[in-house]
This record gives C-alpha cells, structure tokens and sequence, in this order.
C-alpha cells in the first residue's frame, strides 16, 4: 500500500477495533482512521459491531485527513454504492362517486367499480363527474 493517502482515495482496510461511535481501520504503515457509525452503511445500524467486525477487511473512502494532527476520516458507505431496491409497483386505483337520484338522497354513495387507467385519463373523468355536479348544483339553485 502507498504512503501517500489522499482525500477522495478509495483504499482497503483492516478493522481493528470497535468502538460505540464507529470503527478504527488500519490503512498500514502506522496510519489508521475512524469511520463513524453514520458513515458504515446506507441503511440505519444501531450498534457497530451490527455491520462490522474486529478483523473484518473493508473498502473506504478518505473523506478528510487533518493536516495539524494527522486524523484520518473515512466512509465505508461512500466507497460502495447503495444497492438499488426494486420497489413493487402498484397500479393507481381511481375512486369515483355516482350522484345519487332525488329517490336516493337519503342513502349514501354508490362506488363505481375501480378502474386502472392513466392519470390523464383520470383527470379527464374526474373533471367530466365535476362539471356535472356543478351543472347539477346550478340546476338546482335555479329553481
């Protein structure tokens, strides 16, 4: 392993001890640095040694190096690219009301079969059931 390390370097480590706010990894030739627990995975752990072990080889990311004392901050999380999660797509369901007739004002509501289309098609229905409630409001207040 070179000596020279620099910030932005992606470099393989070995952890070598544990600690409650993060992990302390050995970069060789006498030089280490800490990786905080915020910066081990791309998902929430709650204790450390949840992801990591003393011994465990790993990949990190410099993301600073102090230039008065010598410190060393790393990331495992930035070194390996989050995993992409494929989320299970589910079909918009639109929810539409029937007006209910003079007859049935007292009932509630019919709901009309769910339909699956596009929003634009959505849209279009729900403005169509709008302008008819409106005209029928209209109709009414004329009376």
């Amino acid at each position: 392993m070179s000596n020279i390390l620099e910030v932005g370097m992606i470099v393989e480590g070995k952890v070598i001890q544990i600690k409650p706010f993060g992990a302390f990894i050995s970069l060789g030739e006498n030089k280490r640095g800490l990786v905080h627990i915020s910066q081990i995975s791309h998902d929430y752990i709650k204790e450390v040694g949840d992801a990591l072990k003393e011994g465990d080889t790993v990949k990190v990311k410099i993301l600073s190096i102090e230039a008065e004392t010598g410190k060393i901050s790393l990331s495992i999380k930035d070194a390996n690219p989050k995993p992409k999660v494929e989320r299970e797509q589910r079909p918009f369901k639109e929810k539409s009301f029937e007006r209910p007739n003079s007859s049935d004002r007292d009932k509630s509501f019919k709901k009309e079969p769910e339909k699956s289309g596009t929003l634009e098609d959505m849209l279009k229905d729900w403005t169509k059931q709008s302008n008819d409630r409106q005209a029928d409001i209209n109709r009414r207040l004329k009376r």
